[in-house]
């Protein structure tokens, strides 16, 4: 029996940019934290600010919970609280306010769920900061298993990751789909185990040509058509 011949009974998921609209949210949030230091009495330039910002997420990664002390300590020589404050507090409200899940992600995820499939989430964010996110989507009830860099101590494409959360939830790799937006390590990663590969077209910021993946999702609810058709289901 060949990887394709077995049915589904459990889907991986990347959780940024394929659950959750993470660069949208991270771009409004910072514009919203130069904004507020600005009013707080920082003389900057809003649109430069904004650039160095994200070039400091670029440098240091998009987790860093230091990246306005950086920006201050690099505009202004120190790091003023008074602007640290106003900076850290737009942030998060602005934050909150735009932490979106994508479209039909819901309807998957409780299609997918009745239909008896295990749902896991494997993810490079630290564990904090990947549990927040799945709390504030309210979508904490659908997963079976969250990994994260904390728990496989390896970044995808390494199969750790992957193999722990298929250990998790007790499925074989040629019964899984990995569902990600970035080929590199989400498509790669999975494929090297046996698992099939859907890539998170709608989530892709690099302007993917090619994903090598098994399917290209326009839409994450295609997914469930996808695993009807391969699990015989009406």
């Amino acid at each position: 029996m060949s990887g394709d011949d077995f049915p589904i009974r459990g889907v991986i998921f990347d959780l940024d940019n394929t659950l959750l609209d993470f660069m949208k949210m991270k771009e409004v949030a910072v514009r919203a934290a130069v904004k507020g230091m600005i009013e707080a009495g920082l003389d900057v330039d809003e649109e430069e600010s904004y650039q160095d910002i994200i070039a400091t997420y670029e440098e240091f990664g998009w987790e860093n919970q230091k990246v306005f002390d950086v920006f201050l300590k690099n505009s202004i020589g120190i790091v003023d609280n008074k602007y640290l404050a106003a900076g850290i507090v737009a942030y998060r409200r602005a934050r909150e306010a735009n932490l979106l899940a994508y479209p039909n992600v819901n309807r998957t995820l409780m299609t997918l769920a009745k239909y008896g499939i295990k749902l896991a989430v494997v993810s490079d964010a630290p564990s904090r900061e990947a549990w927040m996110r799945i709390y504030y989507l309210n979508l904490y009830h659908y997963f079976d298993a969250v990994i994260t860099f904390d728990d496989s101590g390896e970044r995808k494409p390494s199969a750790k990751p992957f193999l722990l959360a298929l250990e998790s939830i007790d499925i074989q790799p040629q019964e899984s789909i990995m569902v990600g937006d970035w080929p590199e390590r989400d498509v790669v990663g999975a494929q090297q185990i046996g698992m099939r590969t859907a890539f998170a077209v709608y989530g892709d910021t690099f302007g993917t040509q090619h994903s090598g993946a098994d399917w290209d999702l326009q839409d994450i609810y295609e997914l469930v058509d996808i695993i009807k058709e391969i699990n015989g289901i009406a």
